[in-house]
């Protein structure tokens, strides 16, 4: 039995790995440690939360004692750290929780995993971290970190700490960066489920600048997947990127989900560019598909459409998050 803590596991990747991952594996056992901020939702977990090698534990990953206290408890010996303030938007108005959660945070995992000698410490990153991109190329591991955003400096700063804690003290550091994840219960300020819900509820869909951001999108069950190949195979101290080559210009993406809904493109508003908006990302996911043999699985055109219709006949979910922080959050973003 590997027993593992999971932070952040009730955020959208986060739910969605443990989910996944208990449904097919009877030899982990999973510590989900998660504050519940605004992101965080236990309905996510619904499918996982009465299995007999689940543990949930409401907290913070700065509380020292805390994050000390489940390592003795639990004799937890392998942490995969999703935990992250993760919305560029929120970390424009408000940078501080950011580097408090991301880089502080980051700081008392390595620190306590370093004292329980961990045998592996997988850090999800992003790829963020690399900055933006021009018409050609794409990101490789090795490409030179340049963020543009004060949540993606925040996951740099995370991600060299954890490297850092691998050359100094031989700590088995493992780190992913994937591109964008799209799929069930993923918070309704992102892209995806912003314009789905905006769409069924027939508001105006806010597209920054003029639409052409480039993100490269995977099916989150694929980056699950990717990360449990590293998790179990993947080389101490390397960096693997994750993705499934899906470039597509963020009015694209809002097109389809029109499409999909049978609505006008009368609802498209284009508003005033984010500071400091990375124009393209693109993922060379080479290095996980030689080495490691994982690829994704699952088509964007089919799951883009699975995605939709999720969100569609999960009103009830959405609904109780939209009446709340979340609405508030979008009329000062974009009404004021």
């Amino acid at each position: 039995m590997k027993n593992i803590l999971v932070t952040g596991g009730a955020g959208f990747i986060g739910s969605n790995f443990i989910n996944y991952i208990l449904n097919k594996r009877d030899d982990y056992f999973i510590v989900n440690l998660d504050k519940l901020t605004y992101a965080g939702n236990l309905e996510n977990l619904r499918p996982s939360e009465k299995k007999k090698n689940y543990r949930f534990v409401k907290g913070d990953i700065i509380n020292h004692e805390l994050v000390n206290y489940i390592f003795q408890k639990y004799d937890i010996k392998y942490i995969i750290n999703f935990a992250a303030e993760s919305h560029v938007d929120r970390s424009i108005l408000g940078s501080e929780i950011f580097y408090r959660t991301n880089v502080i945070g980051t700081n008392v995992l390595l620190e306590v995993s370093r004292r329980y000698e961990v045998e592996r410490f997988l850090q999800i990153s992003t790829d963020e971290v690399y900055g933006s991109l021009g018409l050609q190329g794409s990101f490789i591991e090795t490409t030179p970190l340049s963020p543009n955003s004060p949540y993606s400096s925040s996951k740099v700063a995370a991600d060299m700490m954890a490297l850092a804690f691998y050359h100094t003290y031989g700590m088995p550091v493992l780190i992913t960066r994937c591109s964008n994840n799209y799929g069930a219960y993923q918070f309704p300020e992102k892209l995806i489920p912003l314009m789905i819900i905006n769409c069924l509820n027939d508001k105006e869909l806010p597209v920054y600048g003029d639409g052409m951001n480039v993100r490269d999108w995977i099916y989150v069950i694929d980056h699950n997947k990717a990360v449990e190949t590293v998790f179990e195979n993947g080389k101490i101290g390397e960096v693997y990127n994750i993705g499934a080559e899906n470039e597509m210009p963020n009015i694209k993406i809002v097109e389809l989900i029109l499409e999909h809904l049978n609505k006008s493109k009368n609802l498209i508003k284009f508003v005033k560019d984010r500071p400091g908006h990375d124009r393209r990302y693109a993922i060379d996911a080479a290095k996980i598909k030689n080495e490691l043999g994982w690829k994704p699985e699952f088509s964007f055109e089919n799951a883009i459409k699975d995605t939709i219709d999720w969100y569609l006949n999960n009103k009830n979910w959405w609904g109780r998050i939209i009446s709340g922080d979340y609405q508030k959050y979008y009329e000062k973003q974009y009404n004021s």
